[in-house]
């Protein structure tokens, strides 16, 4: 199958309790292109002396704005995480944590930041169970074995202010008050909403009026978030006052500001007032910490991610297992390249329920799971003419020897990966007295199943989701890169990756191209696998190709719009020239100067 045999993918992204957008004049199509393939978006964006892509274009401006005064890719990354936690509460904002990759070009060196916080130290396992337990009784629900998504007991310490202090402290050129006063700009005066956040936004606070009764409060969600009564619209303009103050006073006083001063013992109130557990002492005690990226090398590539207790080793085992099979040869999109991405997808992700969790209180097989040895015994699952029923998490220690994504770059060669993360939609539904962001629900993915890697317990972090993604290429920087989006983000970057590596697209054709979507696990929450599981495919896919894997026994549907959301740059050393890519089915921009 040839490159313009795979189409663009669907651009329309739906929330549960939503439907597809509906389209006037729908009989009408888009445009021809001139260059390039004919599904592709738009071509790359290209510039020399700074970069940044996200998925809102005031970000992207302000992240420039700040490159041009001075600022490092640091700087302009900061800058742009605190609009987006304005200008998209629904997938991001300070309530959330966040994780980080910098290339260094002074040091010539990766870095890492696993800016994840734990749960509250004053609850246990069996509080928990308890607590549980009673939430789902209180709000007249069926008891279920899982921690619920809203309410207090999802939420732990967010991690994103401490790796803004982190970061800023390492590699920031200016103050961080130069770095925050956009954002706090436009939460004073304004921004209008753009398209797809207006329709996440409106589902989200639908979603939370359904579970109102695992919501302690809503009151301040509702003040905070909402105009007269409604969620804005595409295009009305929206203020968030409060956050305008609690973002002063981290411009004054940095991260401690957040976890040992005023917001701190606001929080800490808060919580004893709706009978929360978290308290001051979480917040005061946390830092999250410095990490080494690791590698594995595919055809020439080393493509790096952090470490658990997020998913990026996921991306890592699936690159190891394609080593084996020749994807440029099977060709894009085809039935035989699908099956064994398909397959590599569901062998890692079922070592991904097994082990991955906070390695300061589990032993993670780190290296086993990456080594060549366990990669060629995990592949001995894989048959192309099949999908493989008896799949399940495989034995790494015989062979010891992953939101919202943005990614900046600036004059000097720094280059930062970083993705950032309420976890589900808008997060917990809990907004703290006048501070003006929402708490994430990130502790729903804890298992509350003693004995699992990724049990809850008291001071610990859960699993991840969130992931950023780098590729060097001879020594060099290659490419900064990650695509949020749940479970979809290291079957995301692996399709990306194959798309540039194996099939040779740019980087913005290899977000363009249609994607697919694997589920039915085993989960790090404790769910069982739901055996072979379900494959989501969207409408650029050959149909034939689609029948031809429904034979070897997977069950494809139609795509919802759940296939992540993409943002690269990539770095052509020779020409000292960035080239950035976006997300089309996002409402995001790539901006360069």
């Amino acid at each position: 199958m040839s490159h313009s045999q795979i189409r663009i993918g669907a651009a329309v992204a739906l929330l549960v309790g939503l439907t597809a957008a509906t389209h006037v004049n729908a009989d009408v199509g888009r445009g021809d292109r001139y260059s390039g393939h004919p599904w592709a978006s738009r071509s790359p964006v290209l510039a020399q002396h700074g970069m940044a892509a996200t998925e809102q274009p005031l970000a992207s401006q302000i992240a420039i704005d700040i490159l041009k005064k001075g600022g490092s890719a640091v700087d302009a990354a900061i800058a742009a995480n605190a609009a987006l936690g304005l200008m998209e509460p629904v997938l991001n904002g300070i309530g959330g944590d966040c994780f980080v990759i910098v290339w260094d070009p002074k040091t010539h060196q990766l870095y890492g930041y696993n800016g994840s916080g734990p749960s509250a130290k004053g609850r246990d396992l069996a509080k928990m169970q308890a607590e549980v337990k009673a939430a789902y009784l209180k709000a007249g629900l069926p008891a279920k074995d899982h921690i619920p998504a809203v309410g207090s007991l999802p939420i732990t310490v967010p991690g994103t202010v401490d790796t803004w202090g982190a970061l800023h402290d390492k590699f920031g050129k200016l103050s961080l008050a130069d770095d925050l006063a956009p954002a706090i700009g436009y939460a004073q005066n304004g921004f209008p909403v753009t398209q797809l956040v207006a329709q996440y936004w409106k589902g989200n606070m639908a979603a939370f009026e359904r579970m109102h009764g695992l919501i302690e409060e809503s009151a301040n969600a509702r003040h905070t978030y909402l105009i007269d009564g409604h969620t804005p619209a595409e295009g009305e303009v929206f203020r968030n006052p409060d956050l305008a103050h609690t973002l002063t006073l981290i411009a004054q006083g940095g991260r401690d500001a957040f976890y040992k001063g005023a917001i701190a013992h606001t929080i800490d109130a808060y919580f004893k007032r709706i009978g929360g557990d978290l308290r001051y002492e979480d917040f005061a005690g946390y830092h999250g910490e410095w990490v080494t990226p690791q590698s594995v090398n595919y055809h020439g590539y080393d493509v790096y991610e952090l470490p658990p207790n997020g998913q990026g080793f996921a991306a890592l085992e699936m690159l190891q297992l394609l080593k084996g099979f020749d994807l440029k040869k099977m060709g894009v999109g085809s039935a035989d390249a699908l099956t064994a991405m398909l397959e590599a997808k569901r062998l890692a992700y079922e070592d991904l329920a097994k082990y991955y969790a906070d390695p300061r209180f589990v032993d993670v097989p780190m290296k086993g799971l990456l080594s060549e040895g366990y990669a060629d015994q995990r592949r001995k699952l894989i048959h192309l003419d099949h999908a493989n029923a008896g799949i399940g998490p495989g034995d790494p220690k015989l062979f010891n020897g992953d939101t919202t994504y943005f990614t900046t770059a600036d004059k000097d060669g720094m280059m930062v990966s970083i993705i950032q993360s309420n976890y589900r939609g808008m997060g917990s539904g809990l907004v703290a007295d006048g501070l003006g962001f929402m708490f994430q629900d990130r502790g729903e993915l804890y298992s509350l199943k003693p004995g699992a890697a990724n049990v809850y317990a008291a001071g610990k972090r859960p699993f991840h989701t969130i992931i950023p993604g780098f590729v060097m290429k001879d020594g060099a920087p290659y490419m900064s890169f990650g695509l949020m989006g749940g479970d979809m983000q290291p079957q995301g970057h692996i399709q990306v990756l194959t798309n540039m590596i194996d099939y040779g697209m740019n980087v913005q054709d290899a977000g363009d191209a249609a994607r697919w979507r694997h589920y039915g696990n085993a989960e790090p929450t404790g769910e069982a696998s739901q055996g072979i599981g379900t494959v989501e495919m969207e409408s650029g896919f050959d149909p034939a190709v689609k029948a031809e894997l429904v034979k070897r026994g997977y069950k494809v549907v139609p795509g919802t719009g759940n296939f992540g959301g993409y943002e690269a740059i990539m770095f052509d050393a020779k020409q000292h020239v960035y080239w950035g890519a976006t997300e089309m089915r996002k409402d995001g921009e790539v901006i360069g100067y």
